[in-house]
């Protein structure tokens, strides 16, 4: 029973104590808390300081820029104001200047009319003094002057041209025949066809390749007419067009001495064969100038010169009449009195314009004309080569010299076949004709002039299309040529799709 009243008062007594420590433990929590919250409101407070600080400062900042600008703006308001000003002021001088000029007009008018006046009453004052008006006077001054020495005037005009022609066509025979004895060149007529020696028959079929893919495609790159039945052991080429018939020629015996002769392998050796004929281009304007003498010509004239080496001119070499022109030129040039580097310049460069007659509309030496003026070459240079025909009137001595050499070197026997001339005109005309239609890549005029070749662009032209444009190409011919026999107009359209492995 004790132990037990014991325990409840144990009990009762750690209750009571522990309840003590509870209390004890809230109050304390209480004041931590208290202090807390004061600091957080203390923390509070101090942030929102700083917030009004930065807040005013950047009123302040704020007001400060809008004042900056209200300034700026006036200025540029004030510099406005004085500007207009300035212009009022100028308008107003320059209503003050057009006022006086109109002035000074009327005045300038007034005397002119007061001379007009003064000179009309002189002249009637003088012809009432004469009795004579101003045209009857000079009639009559005329009419004595005439009578007094007409008839020694016609006397000593007519011995003076007598004399003048004697003397000038002996003494300008005397030089042509002078300048054409000291010039000698060789004569040869080019041809339209260039023959290949072939060392066995073998090669002529390796040449036409399975089912003909060969030749087609070497027909095809280079535009030349090969035939290889025609003569045993050669392989003919045949085009009007001597460049074309170089770079064939070129090609075929690249791919003879190489070996492999297949289209790609064609197609290449093409490419090759035409670069290598632009470098003898170029090597041979500048060999043309070194004969003649004449430095200081511009590149793009030496490369146009060159071209001159494949054209011919009633099937004389172009470049070869232009430089034998050159030194008969110079010859008589000496013999007159001209000047002799003008005279060799031009002679050299008179026909410039046949290498562009396929690409430039008009007459050869007026393309001539204005090619080398383009290209910066003296002025009376172009003149001369200008006028070296008669529809351009010739201004100069040097000119005149071109007209004469020009005429000398075409005249000469076997310098020139008009048949041959009048063939590759045909020839062009055809290719001409073809090419004024739409979606054509290449046109070759082939078999002396019997087949016309055309190679359109596929993606232009369709196969329907390529039907019409063969028959609209026929009529165009039919209608504008005339021509022995009949043409044939192939048109071919081919489409490659070309990838690379990688």
């Amino acid at each position: 029973m004790l132990s037990a009243i014991l325990a409840v008062v144990g009990l009762v007594v750690g209750f009571s104590a522990s309840t003590v420590v509870v209390k004890k433990k809230m109050s304390s929590s209480e004041t931590n808390a208290q202090k807390e919250l004061e600091k957080a409101k203390k923390e509070a407070n101090k942030l929102v300081e700083q917030a009004k600080e930065e807040a005013n400062k950047s009123i302040e900042e704020t007001k400060k820029e809008e004042q900056s600008r209200r300034k700026e703006l006036q200025e540029i308001e004030q510099r406005l104001v004085s500007r207009e000003e300035n212009l009022d002021k100028k308008l107003d001088e320059l209503d003050k200047r057009t006022e006086k000029l109109r002035v000074s007009e009327d005045e300038i008018e007034q005397l002119k009319n007061e001379i007009r006046d003064i000179r009309l009453k002189q002249q009637e004052k003088l012809e009432k003094i004469a009795k004579l008006s101003k045209t009857e006077a000079a009639q009559k001054l005329m009419e004595m002057t005439e009578r007094d020495i007409k008839n020694d005037l016609v006397g000593l005009i007519f011995k003076l041209q007598n004399e003048a022609k004697d003397e000038a066509e002996e003494q300008a025979a005397l030089i042509i025949t002078s300048a054409m004895e000291r010039m000698a060149s060789e004569v040869t007529a080019e041809r339209t066809i260039t023959s290949i020696k072939l060392e066995d028959e073998e090669m002529k079929g390796r040449i036409i390749g399975k089912e003909g893919r060969n030749i087609q495609a070497l027909q095809k790159a280079t535009g030349v007419d090969i035939m290889l039945d025609d003569t045993p052991g050669y392989i003919v080429l045949s085009s009007f067009d001597p460049v074309r018939r170089e770079v064939a020629h070129q090609a075929i015996e690249m791919l003879i001495k190489d070996g492999r002769i297949h289209p790609g392998r064609i197609e290449e050796i093409v490419e090759k064969a035409q670069k290598n004929v632009e470098k003898d281009v170029i090597k041979a304007g500048e060999d043309a100038a070194r004969e003649v003498g004449v430095i200081g010509i511009p590149k793009e004239i030496l490369h146009l010169l060159g071209e001159l080496r494949y054209r011919t001119s009633y099937g004389q070499n172009v470049l070869k009449h232009s430089t034998e022109m050159a030194h008969i030129a110079a010859m008589i040039a000496e013999e007159i009195g001209a000047d002799v580097k003008t005279v060799k310049y031009a002679a050299l460069v008179h026909d410039l314009g046949k290498a562009l007659t396929h690409k430039i509309e008009g007459k050869h030496h007026h393309i001539s004309g204005e090619v080398l003026r383009k290209y910066g070459a003296p002025e009376e240079v172009a003149l001369a080569a200008e006028q070296h025909h008669d529809d351009i009137e010739a201004t100069s001595v040097e000119a005149l010299i071109i007209r004469v050499v020009d005429a000398i070197s075409a005249s000469r026997p076997g310098a020139r076949n008009i048949s041959a001339e009048n063939f590759t005109e045909r020839m062009k005309e055809l290719e001409n004709i073809a090419n004024n239609f739409n979606g054509i890549e290449k046109s070759y005029a082939i078999s002396a002039g019997r087949e016309l070749r055309i190679f359109v662009k596929p993606k232009q032209i369709d196969d329907l299309s390529a039907i019409k444009l063969a028959r609209d190409i026929a009529t165009k011919i039919e209608s504008t040529m005339q021509y022995p026999g009949t043409i044939k107009v192939n048109v071919i359209r081919e489409t490659r799709a070309i990838e690379f492995a990688k």
